[in-house]
């Protein structure tokens, strides 16, 4: 497969790659995973989707933990005939994703099935998550035929919630409220893994208001309620 594709899945090795005895969580340890996508500009309808990372979260005993071994970030190609003038070079600025990495990137079919196998049944959670599920959805559905059935939570409603008095919800405010950092904001890996981090911090708040549940499910309903905030 020409292109870049990483792919990590299972405990990681002294080198930091994963060994090849991934697989499946087992039941009592779920995994969820975090979602980061970058595009070719703010429309998710519209836009290409340009990269896709994420990295797996685990659970033991209720408590999440980052799982570094499990990880996952791949650049879709793009076809060659895209005119260069029509892309914007402030949007190739920002995420440092140059016309040449684009080109040589994975084809979109097999980044696609990449990304569902990593996923496999996990929840996933990202951070404005709409623009990242609508994309990624776009996506398979164009390239795979189906969409994905796995469940989607926003976090930035979570912590709507849990984290009061914010000025904006940015995940810039609110990394600066937690105390989180990322090595370089606007690149999908790196925000993936500080979008990791701030639920991680937030977790023992989100717990509480979910009366001590751990679940997906109880984190999904506790997300929807930021709908009744200005109610």
């Amino acid at each position: 497969m020409s292109g870049w594709l990483s792919w990590r899945r299972g405990r990681a090795s002294r080198s930091g790659v994963a060994g090849s005895d991934g697989g499946e969580a087992a039941a009592a340890d779920p995994r969820w995973v975090v979602v980061d996508v970058e595009a070719s500009g703010l429309d998710p309808i519209g836009d290409r989707l340009l990269a896709i990372a994420g990295i797996a979260v685990s659970f033991s005993h209720g408590e999440p933990r980052l799982s570094l071994g499990d990880s996952f970030e791949v650049i879709l190609r793009q076809r060659s005939d895209t005119d260069a003038a029509a892309i914007d070079k402030s949007n190739i600025l920002l995420h440092g994703i140059g016309l040449g990495a684009q080109r040589g990137g994975v084809p979109a079919e097999a980044a696609l099935a990449a990304f569902r196998d990593w996923a496999g049944e996990s929840p996933i959670v990202g951070y404005h998550a709409a623009f990242d599920q609508t994309l990624i959805q776009r996506y398979c559905h164009a390239c795979l035929g189906r969409r994905l059935d796995n469940g989607w939570v926003d976090l930035e409603h979570v912590v709507q919630l849990v984290v009061p008095a914010l000025p904006e919800r940015s995940l810039d405010a609110v990394m600066a409220r937690l105390g989180v950092s990322c090595l370089r904001r606007h690149q999908a890996a790196a925000d993936s893994l500080a979008t990791a981090e701030v639920l991680l911090k937030v977790w023992p708040l989100a717990k509480a208001q979910m009366g001590g549940r751990t679940d997906f499910k109880a984190f999904r309903r506790l997300a929807g309620r930021h709908r009744w905030l200005r109610s």
